[in-house]
């Protein structure tokens, strides 16, 4: 974090193009030889070192920084669908394609925050409808798939067994069909309004990942309602924050580069908080700076440092008068 603030946000430019570049061959690979974990394969074992990375959250940077730079060099052509709209749409497409057979969610909260992104960068909403009937063939597509080689899309089950779970709620389930719902919810109820004190936690025991998954549970069970408000208050005053900073700059690039990368992260915190209460149907997403996690951990401080670097060379800007040229940019 402390060494990407320090470096100057219009680099990001052309880095984000090597990182889209370096994700995409990194996914496939995730795919074929990765570690495989529940049906899933998430991570790629970095030779030498022997430690596991997860390539999806990679490209998830990767991709909100190529966004933030196409929608800059394309804001004088975005109603034109086959000059802006297209050259934005197939890396979307390609990157979440790539992670929706191991992780759904991840796929969904990317794909969400990338149309975000590009609606707020200014591509005409007629853009997005053309995305629906793509949508209805790439659902039936995945179906027919799994129907036909079951082993291509190994997750296809688990996401069907949770939204069905999720959908009958307490009047139809089986005896381990909202395990970690109930205990999660027994959690909350025990933490109360001021919770039990740090470290007291007794659902730990018997949650499964309360360290990432469920931390929110965990954290309400020690700290309380107050506790529980306290995080989600953290989040939005990051949001807002990132925010005010893009509000100070004319450059569109920088402010969709803060924004992006700032709600990619608040997005998936809330995404966790949801699920800790029964709002949405259960997830992998980790909390970001408080679930425990190694390459998370990481990209979600480079994140923050980019956010960081973007409101130096604000505020250098504005000290110093200077205008940042497209050529910087591109």
């Amino acid at each position: 974090m402390f060494v990407t603030h320090k470096m100057k946000y219009t680099y990001f430019s052309r880095i984000s193009q090597l990182l889209l570049y370096l994700s995409i061959p990194l996914l496939l690979l995730t795919l074929l030889i990765g570690s495989n974990l529940n049906n899933a394969s998430r991570w790629l074992v970095i030779p030498v070192i022997n430690q596991s990375f997860q390539t999806s959250d990679l490209a998830k940077v990767g991709l909100i920084m190529y966004l933030a730079r196409m929608l800059y060099l394309k804001r004088d052509v975005l109603n034109n669908f086959r000059e802006s709209f297209v050259p934005m749409i197939i890396p979307v497409a390609l990157v979440c394609g790539l992670i929706l057979p191991a992780n759904f969610s991840t796929a969904a909260v990317l794909f969400f925050t990338s149309m975000v992104i590009m609606f707020v960068g200014g591509v005409p909403f007629r853009h997005f409808a053309s995305l629906i009937p793509a949508g209805i063939v790439a659902i039936a597509l995945v179906s027919l798939v799994h129907q036909i080689k079951p082993e291509m899309v190994p997750r296809y089950d688990t996401w069907e067994k949770r939204i069905v779970r999720f959908w009958d709620g307490e009047t139809k389930q089986d005896a381990n069909g909202n395990y970690q719902i109930e205990q999660a919810k027994i959690a909350i109820a025990k933490g109360g309004v001021v919770g039990r004190g740090p470290g007291n936690s007794n659902q730990r025991n018997f949650l499964p990942h309360p360290y990432s998954d469920f931390i929110y549970a965990i954290v309400i069970e020690e700290y309380g309602l107050f506790g529980g408000f306290f995080i989600l208050l953290l989040y939005m005053a990051l949001f807002f924050r990132t925010v005010k900073i893009s509000q100070k700059t004319d450059n569109a690039f920088a402010q969709l580069l803060a924004v992006g990368l700032c709600f990619l992260l608040v997005f998936q915190g809330f995404i966790n908080m949801a699920v800790a209460v029964n709002l949405v149907p259960v997830t992998g997403q980790p909390l970001p700076l408080v679930s425990m996690g190694g390459t998370s951990t990481w990209f979600t401080c480079l994140s923050i440092g980019i956010i960081l670097s973007v409101s130096r060379g604000v505020e250098l800007e504005n000290k110093k008068k200077i205008k940042i040229d497209d050529y910087a940019i591109a």
